[in-house]
C-alpha cells in the first residue's frame, strides 16, 4: 500500500486529490495540508511515501517546502510529486533541484497523476510530456552546461543516463537493450554516485544538462 499526502491551499483540490486516491485499491489518502507548514508537520507525523505538493501557496510555499524536506534527514523517505498548474522554466528546473521526483501538471489526465505516485514510489523520477518538452528545450543542446563528474562515467553508465532522460523505467530500458533490469540499475546507481545526484529526477536534469543523448 502506497500512503499518499496532499499539500495545497484549495481546498476543492485537496478534495478532488482525496477522491482520486481513495478509489485505488493500492493507495492510501495519509492527510492533508492547506500550506507548508502544515505539510511539514504532516509529514513528520504520517511519514507517507509520497507527498503531492502545489508549488504556490501562502507562507511557506511549494519551493521552500521542498527544500525544508530535502534538509530534514528523517523525511528524505517521502518522495514528492509537484502538482501545479504552472509550468514555467522556472518552477519547473527549481523543483527538480529543490528534490521533486516528479512534476505534473494539474489540468492532466487523472491517471497521469495516479501514475505519478506510483512510479515516484518505486524510485523512479516521472516528468510529464509538457515538462520534459521544457526541459529538453533548455538542456537538451550538448554543452548547455557543465556537470562535475561527467568524465569519470564509463561509455556504457552514459549511455544509460541518456536512456533514464527519456522518462523510461529500468525495466523498459532492459528491454530496448535486450539486458535484465538489474544490469540497468546497477549501471545507473553507479553513476548516480559518479555525479553526485540525489536521486533519479536530478540525474535526468544532469544528462540534460550534458546533452547526453542516444546514440545514433
Amino acid at each position: 500500500m502506497i500512503r499518499v499526502a496532499v499539500a495545497d491551499d484549495q481546498a476543492v483540490v485537496r478534495m478532488g486529490l482525496r477522491a482520486l486516491l481513495q478509489r485505488e485499491p493500492d493507495l492510501e489518502f495519509a492527510g492533508e495540508a492547506a500550506d507548508g507548514k502544515a505539510a511539514l508537520a504532516l509529514l513528520r507525523r504520517e511519514r507517507p511515501d509520497v507527498l503531492l505538493l502545489d508549488i504556490r501557496m501562502p507562507g511557506m510555499d511549494g519551493l521552500d517546502t521542498l527544500r525544508a524536506i530535502a534538509a530534514d534527514g528523517e523525511l528524505t523517505g517521502t518522495r514528492v510529486v509537484v502538482v501545479t498548474t504552472f509550468a514555467e522554466d522556472a518552477y519547473v528546473f527549481q523543483a527538480l533541484q529543490a528534490g521533486a521526483s516528479g512534476f505534473v501538471l494539474k489540468d492532466g489526465a487523472p491517471e497521469e497523476l495516479v501514475t505519478a505516485v506510483r512510479v515516484v514510489a518505486a524510485g523512479e523520477a516521472l516528468l510529464s510530456p509538457a515538462i520534459t518538452r521544457k526541459v529538453i528545450g533548455l538542456f537538451g543542446r550538448p554543452g548547455a552546461a557543465p556537470v562535475e563528474g561527467l568524465g569519470s562515467l564509463t561509455p556504457r553508465e552514459r549511455e544509460l543516463v541518456a536512456w533514464v532522460a527519456t522518462g523510461m523505467s529500468n525495466e523498459e530500458i532492459a528491454g530496448e537493450l535486450v539486458i535484465s533490469p538489474d544490469t540497468v540499475r546497477t549501471h545507473v546507481s553507479r553513476a548516480m554516485v559518479k555525479l553526485r545526484a540525489r536521486d533519479r529526477a536530478q540525474l535526468v536534469v544532469y544528462a540534460m544538462r550534458a546533452g547526453l543523448t542516444l546514440p545514433t
